[in-house]
């Protein structure tokens, strides 16, 4: 398969393949589409579909732009990854994490998202020094989490340049805490809800309640949550692809934004989350993926990030589209 940036018709023919790929898996599900052709130019009249627009410019509709976030999950101030969830299965991916922040930026990633894994265990900020410099290492905005279950957590978050703050086991346990939060803090307190089969797990994913993931995300929208992010903790680590059914019934739940979370492998799951678009699904959390390889940040920002190639009709030399 090529790469980005072989020229126009060489990025076509990258995009054809990945649609080819993902639709052979099953991964994405065209509906109702009606191309109109006229001296070799096509015009797009109507199109409504649950997966990736090709690579022509649809008339009367307008995508958003899907934000991929790297993950820096932070275990004894070290960049770690967890498989599903065990504290028991990490594996070290850098000992500054700040450097590693500051790789992403470089890289083009607009938006960083960090876990305290040790303060999601002991139910405060742990990683603070470790934060901090990420903070200061970077311009671009960061949203944290893990441990943080009242108040002054989330302003000492916040005095260090933090934009957003993930509130988890609070939205189980403190309901009422995170409305005052909200309220204090329009537009800054996101909910994060990591559900095992669809029942939301609290306390850094050591216990597991019976409410349902949707319930809690309609109840957070009312108290005014900024976002929710949802990860799907038997996919989290492993690469087995985001769980795009759960996601799916989530976000048509509820109408603030949702982050997805966990399993993502590959560009062609990274494309597949686009089908989601539509309902809502607007940032996508990347993991171990980008640190073993397996997704290029520079790649996968051209393929659902800003001014993505499939948004961008080809100049073939006889389209007006261009």
């Amino acid at each position: 398969m090529g790469r980005w940036g072989d020229g126009e018709m060489g990025n076509l023919n990258l995009i054809t393949n990945y649609v080819s790929e993902a639709l052979s898996k099953g991964a994405l599900r065209i509906t109702n589409y009606e191309l109109r052709t006229t001296n070799y130019e096509l015009r797009i009249t109507n199109y409504v579909s649950e997966a990736l627009p090709i690579a022509l410019r649809t008339t009367n509709y307008k995508l958003r732009i899907m934000e991929i976030l790297p993950a820096i999950d932070l275990l004894e101030g070290r960049c770690v990854r967890l498989y599903k969830g065990d504290y028991a299965q990490s594996q070290v991916f850098s000992e500054n994490p700040a450097e590693t922040a500051k790789m992403w930026a470089d890289q083009g990633a607009t938006r960083l998202h960090l876990v305290d894994l040790d303060g999601a265990k002991a139910g405060k900020i742990v990683n603070l020094e470790a934060i901090e410099a990420i903070c200061n290492a970077v311009s671009i905005p960061i949203e944290v989490g893990g441990g943080l279950r009242d108040r002054s957590s989330v302003t000492q978050l916040f005095d260090l340049g933090v934009n957003w703050a993930i509130l988890g086991t609070v939205a189980v346990e403190k309901p009422q805490l995170v409305q005052e939060l909200c309220q204090e803090f329009p537009q800054k307190i996101i909910v994060g809800i990591d559900a095992r089969n669809g029942l939301v797990a609290t306390r850094g994913w050591l216990e597991t309640s019976e409410v349902l993931a949707t319930q809690l995300a309609t109840q957070m929208q009312e108290l005014g949550a900024a976002a929710i992010i949802y990860t799907d903790i038997n996919r989290d680590g492993t690469l087995a692809g985001p769980n795009l059914d759960a996601l799916r019934e989530l976000a048509g739940a509820i109408s603030i934004p949702v982050i997805a979370s966990g399993g993502v492998s590959s560009v062609i799951d990274l494309l597949s989350l686009l089908a989601l678009e539509p309902q809502g699904v607007t940032g996508v959390i990347v993991g171990k993926a980008l640190y073993t390889g397996d997704i290029l940040l520079t790649e996968a920002l051209k393929a659902v990030g800003p001014g993505r190639i499939q948004d961008i009709p080809p100049n073939l030399g006889f389209s007006n589209f261009a």
